[in-house]
């Protein structure tokens, strides 16, 4: 019996089926990395190649994701919306703030430096030897129009709004803390100090338009010279909390320490407003360079102006000063 050759298949041998691959897998193709960036293409403020930097219409850097975002039409017509709507906001805010405020005239009562607010602060405390109290004006490059007085800034004798807010804001923050340090802070402490800090600047400031109107004074910002002036007393206030509080071991400004401070402070405050407010409600009538809101006024004016000063620099501010200094010293919690 033969055998066939291995190699030979048989004579009906069903054909040969090759498997096909049902998932065909994308092998990833391998990029070799990009050559180095030069020395001086690695400088910018961003850290990307200057190469990739994309400037947009303004000149401005823009990131390379973003770039195709903010060539796009649409996308710009978008920003010039936004902008316009923005525009429209603020000059509509400008316009009603107008009507009660004169933004221009307010920003000069905040153009204040450090060296100011220093020297000004000392003067408040200190007032007996300064002089001159004359503020310093300066005219106009065109003739016939009324001198303008310096800013804050130049002229240590200028009033401010700076230092008023400022000091508001610190005898609030103040009265609390030493409230905290009795042991009788609440949190309601916080709003009922500011409501009567606050009543006291509503009712000064009823107080100065009443006078003001009865004396015929009708410049707008000698209404804020006046609101201005009336704040320096929150600095007395704040020092005879400050002073009293620390003799007595936080217990308050009572004893004879801290009226002596408050004594102190009330009448270097007088003593500052019936200096400074003197150029306000009495100009100098010999003075060539006064302007047209300060024109010669009639000796009975003249004497119902006198009176309304010294009440307002010592009554008035005797009432209030001692009201927001006996407001600190409050009951100690059980």
């Amino acid at each position: 019996m033969q055998r066939s050759a291995y190699n030979v298949p048989p004579a009906h041998s069903p054909p040969l089926h090759h498997p096909v691959p049902q998932h065909v897998s994308t092998v990833p193709q391998l990029r070799s990395p990009p050559p180095p960036v030069p020395q001086q293409q690695q400088q910018n403020i961003y850290g990307y190649p200057q190469q990739q930097q994309q400037q947009s219409g303004g000149g401005s850097y823009m990131h390379p994701a973003f770039g195709g975002f903010m060539n796009d039409s649409t996308a710009q017509m978008g920003f010039q919306v936004g902008k316009s709507a923005v525009m429209a906001g603020q000059e509509y805010v400008e316009q009603n703030l107008n009507r009660y405020v004169n933004v221009s005239i307010l920003k000069h009562y905040f153009n204040v430096s450090n060296s100011y607010v220093v020297n000004k602060l000392f003067l408040v405390l200190f007032p007996w030897r300064h002089k001159p109290w004359s503020r310093q004006q300066q005219r106009m490059s065109g003739s016939g129009q009324d001198p303008l007085f310096l800013p804050p800034r130049e002229d240590t004798n200028s009033p401010d709004m700076y230092i008023p807010v400022m000091a508001f804001v610190t005898y609030i923050l103040l009265s609390t803390l030493l409230a905290g340090l009795r042991g009788a802070f609440r949190p309601e402490l916080l709003g009922i100090t500011a409501s009567h800090a606050f009543a006291v600047v509503i009712i000064e400031f009823v107080v100065i338009k009443l006078g003001c109107y009865l004396l015929s004074i009708s410049n707008e910002s000698t209404y804020l010279d006046l609101i201005a002036y009336s704040g320096y007393k929150f600095v007395g206030v704040i020092v005879t909390i400050a002073v009293g509080s620390a003799v007595s071991r936080g217990k308050g400004t009572g004893g004879w320490i801290g009226w002596t401070v408050f004594a102190y402070c009330f009448l270097a405050n007088a003593f500052f407003l019936l200096r400074s407010l003197k150029y306000v409600l009495l100009p100098d009538t010999a003075s060539a360079s006064s302007s047209a809101s300060m024109q010669t006024i009639g000796r009975s004016q003249r004497s119902a102006r006198t009176q309304f000063l010294f009440i307002y620099a010592y009554i008035v501010q005797l009432a209030f000063m001692w009201w927001l200094s006996s407001l600190e010293s409050g009951p100690k919690k059980a």
